[in-house]
C-alpha cells in the first residue's frame, strides 16, 4: 500500500496496523542538535491514548514510544529517527463476525474493492490507531520548533460536539486541560457530558469539530500556489483518520460576509503591521501573516456502533450487523492532540522550507 508518507523537507512516514505487533512513523528531515528523549515525546502521547476516562475506548494502551535510531546523546543526528510504539492490549476475536461483512460508515468496503484483501481486526490502517505514530512525530517536531521558532505555541481544543457548540464568550484557555473534552468552555464540558454519557450507555456515537491554533507563527511561511501554508494543513487534518471537513479562519462561513466584513484592515503598531480580525486563519495568499494560524476540521461519527446496520457481504449477500469491540463514543475527543501534531509537523516542515529558499525575509516595512 503506497501514499503513507507526507511532508516536504521533514517527511514522515507511518507504518503498522491497529491489531499488528507494533506501529510507528519514520520521520526524515529533522534537524541535527535537536534536543530530545522518549519522554518528551511521551507527554504528547499521553494525551492522545486510550482508556483515560469513560469517553473514550476502554482499549488499554500504555503508548510507550521507543526511538529506535537517529538519536545520540539526547540530540538528533539528522539521520531518520525511528519510532516505535508497542501493541498491548488487542483484542481480535472481537472483529470475528465481520471477516466478510462490510461495516457501514468504514472503510472496510473500499479497502476490499481496491486491494482485495483486507485486516478485519480493528480496521487495520483506516484505525485511528494509526494516529499515534502521528502524535509521536508531532512531539518531536514540537521540540525542533523550540530551536527554529522558540515562540510557536500549538493548541488543540474540541468546539462542537454533535449540534452543541461552545460559547466563545466563555473562551478559556485554562480550561482545556480541565476536563476530558479538551474545550476551552467549562459550561459545553459539563452538558456534553450527559450528553455524550446517554450516547455511550446506548451504543451509539457522535461527531465533533475540533479547532487548532498555532500562535507566534512567523510571517513569512508558504509559498504560492503548489506550497500554500494553508493548502499542506488542509491536507494534513483531512489526512486524519474520520476527519470529513477542514477549515482555515472564517471558512465556510465566508461565503456568508460581504467583503467589508471579511477583509482583516492593516494597521502598523510598534512592532509591524497588526489586524483588525483574523478572518483569514493567519494565512494570505498560502503565506503566514504572523497571526494566530486557525484550522477547524470535522469528525464523524465512529462507524462502529451497537445499534444493527443493514449491509451486505463480500459475496453480495443482505444482511445485518453489529460491530462489537471497543470504541471512541466520540473520536474527535482523541482527535484533538492528532490535530495539535498535524500543525506541528507542517509548521516545521514550512519553516525549513523557509530558512532553505528565503533565510530571513526580504520585505521590510516600516
Amino acid at each position: 500500500m503506497s501514499m503513507n508518507s507526507f511532508g516536504h523537507l521533514f517527511r514522515v512516514t507511518t507504518w503498522g496496523e491497529s491489531h499488528g505487533p507494533a506501529l510507528g512513523a519514520t520521520v526524515d528531515g529533522c534537524p541535527p542538535g535537536v534536543p530530545i528523549d522518549e519522554g518528551m515525546i511521551q507527554h504528547w502521547l499521553d494525551k492522545r491514548k486510550p482508556g483515560q476516562n469513560k469517553f473514550t475506548t476502554q482499549r488499554r494502551e500504555a503508548d510507550a514510544v521507543k526511538i529506535l535510531s537517529g538519536v545520540f546523546e539526547g540530540q538528533t543526528t539528522g539521520t531518520p529517527v525511528q519510532l516505535m510504539i508497542e501493541n498491548t492490549d488487542q483484542r481480535s476475536k472481537d472483529y470475528g463476525d465481520i471477516i466478510d461483512k462490510f461495516r457501514p460508515g468504514h472503510a472496510d468496503i473500499t479497502y476490499w474493492q481496491k486491494y482485495g484483501i483486507r485486516d478485519y481486526r480493528g480496521g487495520g490502517r483506516s484505525s485511528a490507531r494509526e494516529t499515534a505514530a502521528r502524535v509521536a512525530a508531532g512531539g518531536l517536531a514540537r521540540e525542533a520548533i523550540k530551536q527554529l521558532a522558540p515562540d510557536v505555541q500549538i493548541t488543540g481544543y474540541m468546539v462542537q460536539m454533535g449540534a452543541y457548540k461552545i460559547d466563545r464568550e466563555r473562551f478559556d484557555w485554562v480550561q482545556i486541560e480541565q476536563n476530558p473534552f479538551w474545550t476551552p468552555d467549562a459550561q459545553a464540558a459539563e452538558d456534553w457530558a450527559v450528553y455524550l454519557d446517554d450516547l455511550r450507555k446506548s451504543g451509539n456515537s457522535v461527531g465533533a469539530v475540533v479547532e487548532v491554533v498555532a500562535r507566534g507563527v512567523p510571517a513569512g511561511l508558504g509559498a504560492p500556489i503548489y506550497a500554500k501554508l494553508d493548502t499542506d494543513l488542509a491536507t494534513a487534518m483531512m489526512s486524519i483518520n474520520a476527519v470529513k471537513g477542514v477549515e482555515i479562519g472564517e471558512g465556510m462561513a465566508a461565503a456568508e460576509l460581504t467583503g467589508e466584513a471579511n477583509a482583516d484592515e492593516i494597521f502598523m503598531g510598534p512592532d509591524g503591521p497588526q489586524y483588525s480580525s483574523n478572518h483569514a486563519g493567519g494565512i494570505l495568499g498560502g503565506i503566514s501573516t504572523g497571526q494566530d494560524v486557525v484550522v477547524r476540521f470535522a469528525v464523524k461519527p465512529t462507524s462502529s456502533i451497537l445499534t444493527t446496520r443493514k449491509t451486505i457481504t463480500k459475496s453480495g449477500e443482505e444482511t445485518e450487523i453489529i460491530t462489537k469491540g471497543r470504541h471512541d463514543p466520540c473520536v474527535g475527543i482523541r482527535a484533538v492532540p492528532v490535530g495539535e501534531a498535524m500543525m506541528a509537523c507542517v509548521i516545521l516542515d514550512h519553516l525549513l522550507l523557509h530558512r532553505g529558499q528565503i533565510g530571513k525575509n526580504r520585505g521590510h516595512i516600516g
